[in-house]
């Protein structure tokens, strides 16, 4: 009877435990990916116009940061899906490390 209890005990953990994950399932994050970055004084940012070119800190090629709300998830590359961008995923980053960045 003991067992029994314990099975159904470990039966109704599970099915809440995807039920929760159900529920998580339709929330909805920003996908971001990004080329690279640079810094730049308010003078260089107000002289900016139309054809003007930023240098990034990235060289041409290198995998790019694929981010979830802000945090980096992975790299990957840019490839084109008929007439549309999309990305490849190369590198996932470790679930572990990846909660450790954003506390």
């Amino acid at each position: 009877m003991a067992e029994k209890k314990s099975t159904d005990s470990a039966e109704n953990s599970e099915n809440l435990t995807k039920e929760k994950l159900q529920f998580l399932e339709n929330i909805e994050v920003e996908l971001s990916v990004e080329v690279g970055r640079t810094e730049i004084t308010i003078r260089e940012l107000l002289r900016l116009n139309e054809g003007s070119v930023v240098e990034l800190d990235r060289l041409a090629g290198d995998p790019l940061d694929i981010l979830v709300n802000g945090t980096k998830i992975a790299r990957g590359e840019i490839v084109m899906i008929g007439e549309r961008y999309g990305v490849r995923f190369d590198d996932i980053v470790d679930p572990v490390k990846r909660v450790e960045s954003v506390s």
